[in-house]
C-alpha cells in the first residue's frame, strides 16, 4: 500500500498502521511474558497491562475511523525483534532470574511504545485533528504509567535476586 510517502498524511496513516502491529505485537508478548514469569507479582503487572494494551488498541482503530481512513496494519520489525529477543533470554536463563529478563523485555517494549505515540501526537497536533491527538495522548500515558510501575517492579526483583 505505501511503498513511497509523499506528503505528511500519507506518512502519518503508515505510522499509525505500525502502532496497531505494534500493539498486537506487544499483546502477544506480553501474554508469553506472562506466562514465563515466576512470580504472581510480574504475572499480575502483565495481566494488567495486557488489559491496557487492548484499550490501546481499541483507541488505534477509533483513530482510523475518526480520520476516515481503513484499519491497516503495516509491518513494525522493532516490536518483532524485541520480543523474539525477550523470548531467546527467557530460553538462555535460570528461573531464578526469569523476572528479571521479562521485566526488561517489556520495559524495551514499553519505550519503543512510547516513543511512538510521541512522534504520532507531533504530527496529529500538526493536522489539527484534536480528537486523534487526546486518544494517542491517552495511549501515551498508560505506556508511561507501566514504564513507571515495570522500572519500579524491575528495581524490587534485582534487589531480590542480584542484591
Amino acid at each position: 500500500m505505501f511503498e513511497h510517502f509523499d506528503n505528511p498524511q500519507d506518512l502519518f496513516n503508515y505510522q499509525l498502521g505500525m502502532a496497531l502491529t505494534m500493539e498486537h505485537d506487544s499483546l502477544d508478548m506480553l501474554r508469553e511474558l506472562e506466562m514465563a514469569a515466576q512470580s504472581d507479582e510480574v504475572k499480575s503487572l502483565f495481566s494488567h497491562h495486557a488489559e491496557e494494551t487492548e484499550e490501546q488498541i481499541a483507541n488505534v482503530e477509533r483513530i482510523f475511523e475518526i480520520l476516515g481512513i481503513e484499519k491497516h496494519e503495516q509491518p513494525s520489525p522493532t516490536t518483532k525483534g524485541l520480543a523474539k529477543e525477550g523470548t531467546s533470554l527467557v530460553g538462555k536463563t535460570d528461573p531464578s532470574l526469569i523476572d528479571n529478563v521479562v521485566l526488561s523485555a517489556a520495559l524495551g517494549t514499553e519505550h519503543f511504545e512510547i516513543s511512538t505515540y510521541e512522534t504520532l501526537i507531533v504530527a496529529s497536533d500538526a493536522m489539527g485533528a484534536p480528537q486523534v491527538k487526546a486518544l494517542l495522548e491517552k495511549n501515551l500515558e498508560q505506556e508511561e504509567h507501566t514504564s513507571d510501575e515495570l522500572s519500579s517492579m524491575a528495581k524490587k526483583v534485582a534487589a531480590r535476586t542480584i542484591g
